[in-house]
């Protein structure tokens, strides 16, 4: 895949001399767009929803819940958009959420209470100060994990390091759900929605929890500037995962693999490992 130019973000805007452009990456005030996947978390939603900083616009992105997901959602907030999902699979729910998304910036955070609300301001800021992907890392100075097995953890390191040798990046933290960017590299990571569910009930490529990883990749092809900001995983509050460490990190491994052909650019992908000041790290609690 080519680098794929980058549109301005102008947002159109009416002031008592007439009408006017604003560009939002040049110094404007960026609408942003939190996207939340969400597939039976009813008795998680309110403390995501609660502890989000002011944005604006959610979007739920409901993944066939049975419980009251939905509708706990909507007295949470009323204003909240809902969309239902085209197939199974976080990463196509994800792809939804961001095609819904009227954001001039999209952050995309877990609905079981495992990414804090709270550190949304540290990826506007790194987007702001001219990061076009801010990378949630748990492995960066600052960062940490209550939630990650020693299994995950040494699987995770493998994958990564070998990502930082095929594609000459820098990453600290290859699988981790909490990120944020630019609206408008969206094309970048070329992600379909229309596509029709397979019959035999499987997930397309890029359906799965490799998403994270299909990201992180295509932001470094495209040679997009990558800032990583440090970022506390919490355990999932209520309820159990549908990670499988074993099936899912056979995905992105392969995720991998099939993303290697398409060849890096000669110079990798513009990455600052650390940029974003943070408190002191938490330590992990109990739920």
């Amino acid at each position: 895949m080519q680098q794929i130019p980058r549109r301005r973000r102008l947002r159109h805007s009416s002031t008592a001399a007439g009408p006017a452009h604003v560009d939002v990456r040049a110094g404007g005030t960026p609408r942003v767009s939190v996207i939340v996947p969400a597939l039976n978390e009813a008795l998680n939603l309110p403390h995501v929803l609660s502890g989000l900083p002011p944005v604006d616009e959610v979007i739920l992105v409901d993944g066939g819940s049975v419980d009251d997901t939905v509708a706990v959602a909507r007295r949470l907030r009323p204003g909240i958009r809902v969309v239902h999902q085209t197939r199974r699979g976080k990463g196509n729910a994800l792809a939804c959420g961001f095609a819904a998304a009227t954001g001039d910036i999209i952050v995309m955070i877990d609905a079981d209470g495992s990414t804090d609300p709270a550190e949304i301001p540290r990826f506007l800021t790194a987007l702001r100060d001219g990061a076009d992907f801010a990378k949630g890392s748990r492995f960066a100075p600052r960062g940490g994990s209550a939630d990650i097995t020693r299994i995950r953890r040494f699987g995770n390191l493998g994958l990564n390091a070998l990502v930082n040798m095929m594609f000459r990046t820098r990453y600290s933290d290859l699988c981790y759900g909490y990120n944020a960017f630019w609206a408008d590299c969206l094309p970048v990571f070329d992600l379909d929605t229309s596509a029709p569910r397979p019959v035999d009930g499987s997930k397309l490529w890029g359906d799965g929890f490799e998403i994270e990883t299909l990201l992180n990749l295509r932001a470094a092809r495209a040679g997009l500037k990558v800032v990583e900001v440090p970022s506390f995983e919490h355990s999932r509050i209520h309820g159990t995962t549908n990670l499988n460490t074993v099936r899912d990190g056979l995905r992105v491994l392969r995720t991998i693999v099939r993303e290697w052909p398409r060849k890096p650019r000669a110079d990798g992908a513009k990455q600052v490992a650390v940029t974003v000041e943070t408190e002191p790290r938490r330590q992990a609690v109990s739920k």
